[in-house]
């Protein structure tokens, strides 16, 4: 797959961008950027995609993305019914270098250089920095002159001394580029799959909008993503029983067959696999 490259609009009186997004359709797509990307999510919600990771993002969420990572932000269905909900989602893109060539070799900025380099696996911000980071950005929103510098300045400082800051994608990811149609190609059986995972989807019915045989598409899937069909489906499921676990007050049997499992074995045997806990201890802990 080759992710939709960006060229990210710069302006000769500023050293990085930030762009408030209140529509949940901007860049929403399979996509990357020489520069890092900081985001934070004050109103919305739906699944992320990080390289080759797939979790779900909601309100107060904040993450950093690094240098040409793909990704790519879908926002729940409900974003974009009749009566769609607006989003609101603070976004900063910067180059590693946007202080200096030589600001990060300053003995003071280790910390810093090294969350930024642990960023090209993606990183989720947990920890009292998320919420501290999120108002940073607030704020930044609507600085001036030497005020953005300071306020993006201390959100770094913040990620890079929060404990709490999790990589999303896997060691030995790697982007790999193709033609446009490729891209569109998998584009295709993301939104395909992310609308109708609630179901079983045939082999031959997802190689169908692939537009290639059934028997090529398992090798097919499996060389862009580095998993199986099955095994994202599975991710996919998880991730949304994540979030009526944390969203809702479902019975656990009900929220399994709303997640698109069959049965609650598979669904709990699956749900501990992906998570490494048990669905009431996640819940529990995210509501501690």
């Amino acid at each position: 797959m080759k992710p939709q490259l960006l060229k990210v609009p710069t302006e000769p009186q500023n050293s990085f961008s930030l762009r408030k997004d209140s529509v949940p359709y901007i860049n929403n797509r399979w996509h990357l950027h020489a520069e890092l990307e900081l985001i934070y999510f004050k109103k919305g919600k739906g699944t992320q995609y990080i390289g080759d990771n797939i979790s779900t993002f909601r309100e107060g969420d904040v993450v950093l993305v690094g240098s040409n990572l793909p990704h790519y932000w879908r926002f729940a269905d409900s974003f974009f019914e009749d009566n769609p909900q607006t989003v609101d989602v603070r976004v900063v893109h910067f180059s590693q270098h946007f202080l200096g060539k030589h600001f990060l070799e300053l003995p003071e900025n280790l910390e810093i250089k090294e969350v930024l380099e642990r960023s090209k696996r993606g990183l989720q911000i947990k920890g009292a920095a998320r919420g501290q980071i999120g108002a940073l950005l607030e704020q930044l929103s609507e600085a001036e002159g030497s005020q953005r510098i300071l306020l993006m300045l201390k959100a770094l400082t913040m990620l890079a001394a929060e404990k709490q800051c999790f990589e999303l994608s896997s060691v030995g990811f790697r982007p790999d580029f193709r033609s446009a149609d490729e891209n569109e190609r998998l584009q295709a059986i993301l939104d395909y799959s992310a609308k109708h995972f609630k179901r079983k989807i045939t082999l031959e019915e997802i190689a169908d909008i692939a537009n290639i045989s059934p028997s090529s598409f398992c090798r097919y899937f499996k060389s862009r993503t580095r998993k199986t069909y099955s095994r994202y489906l599975i991710e996919l499921r998880v991730g949304y029983a994540c979030r009526l676990l944390i969203e809702t007050n479902t019975c656990l049997k009900r929220l399994c067959f709303e997640s698109g499992f069959n049965n609650f074995t598979s669904f709990h045997k699956y749900f501990k696999i992906i998570t490494g806990r048990s669905p009431m201890i996640y819940q529990k802990e995210f509501l501690v």
